[in-house]
């Protein structure tokens, strides 16, 4: 194998020095379920910094930005209505913090260019959206506007918090609806859909890097470039109909036409279809994860040797 790149480097001694930094249980959960699933990427998948605010120039903006995109990871869970100090907590868990003073200023700005409005209750000022967030943009003009870190981590939260309990939820459901069957083998299934859905969320949550004008391009480029790999040696022997239908719609956030899994019911619903591609595709999940294990100890020894 060919040395690493010195983007690639960079990348890894900035990630392995963020992921030696990660407190927040939420981003601790992710971390768990990545560093068993792909440990190959375990230092790289979470990688955030920005050319802009490295630099110290057109900060302003980009702190609209971050702060936008928290709001629109609230929205999509269905929380319209958001508090200065919700965004003070959610700014310091995804970036580098900045004073509550600071957060409303700009939350203020955005009052005055009406994309928020304020709505009192008592002395508690909520922030809400002027208007809703655009539906199947263009990456690169929804980028120019909102952060889209704090939503992808979101979601991988939920798919990371359905591999850890993978157990719980077959118990719960499999005997109830199949009757028969390895349940040891379901739930082995049902571990590694909900790993590479959470793994692809990274892939997706990475190319909209790429578009931001605050990136580091070349690096976003790269760590790109790595999770694609990893998510190719766990996926490239699927039914096209698995990935298409199952993997790529539950991997990505609605504002680029992905599922929206807000409601309770449209949870449980993914629940119930994660466990029925576990049990339906069970001989090719069954190849699919042997060839993996294969590629994921290569792919470590690899490292290992450089």
């Amino acid at each position: 194998m060919s040395e690493k790149s010195d983007v690639e480097k960079l990348l890894l001694e900035n990630a392995k020095l963020e992921s030696s930094q990660i407190i927040d249980s939420d981003l601790k959960v992710i971390d768990r379920v990545v560093q068993d699933f792909a440990p190959e990427v375990a230092y790289l998948y979470h990688f955030r910094e920005d050319e802009s605010e490295e630099q110290q120039i057109k900060t302003g903006r980009l702190h609209e930005n971050r702060i936008l995109g928290i709001i629109l990871k609230f929205y999509l869970k269905g929380k319209n209505k958001i508090t200065t100090g919700e965004v003070e907590e959610e700014y310091k868990k995804y970036f580098k913090g900045i004073a509550r003073s600071t957060i409303s200023t700009y939350l203020n700005m955005l009052k005055k260019e009406f994309t928020l409005y304020k709505e009192r209750d008592g002395r508690v000022v909520y922030y809400i959206f002027y208007e809703d967030p655009p539906i199947n943009i263009n990456p690169f003009w929804f980028t120019r506007i909102f952060c889209i870190i704090p939503a992808y981590f979101e979601r991988a939260l939920y798919f990371s918090n359905l591999y850890l309990n993978a157990e719980n939820y077959i118990n719960a459901q499999y005997i109830k609806d199949y009757h028969s069957g390895n349940r040891r083998i379901v739930i082995r299934n049902f571990k590694f859909i909900s790993g590479l859905i959470t793994l692809k969320i990274f892939k997706n949550r990475s190319s909209k890097c790429v578009l931001c004008q605050f990136s580091k391009r070349e690096i976003y480029k790269k760590l790109e470039e790595l999770i694609s790999v990893a998510v190719k040696d766990r996926s490239d022997v699927l039914p096209e109909d698995m990935i298409e239908n199952l993997i790529n719609k539950l991997s990505e956030i609605p504002i680029f036409d992905g599922l929206n899994i807000k409601d309770d019911n449209i949870r449980e619903q993914i629940i119930n279809t994660v466990i029925k591609a576990a049990n339906e595709f069970e001989k090719d999940l069954d190849f699919q994860i042997m060839v993996s294990l294969r590629r994921k100890t290569l792919r470590l020894k690899q490292m290992l040797s450089e």
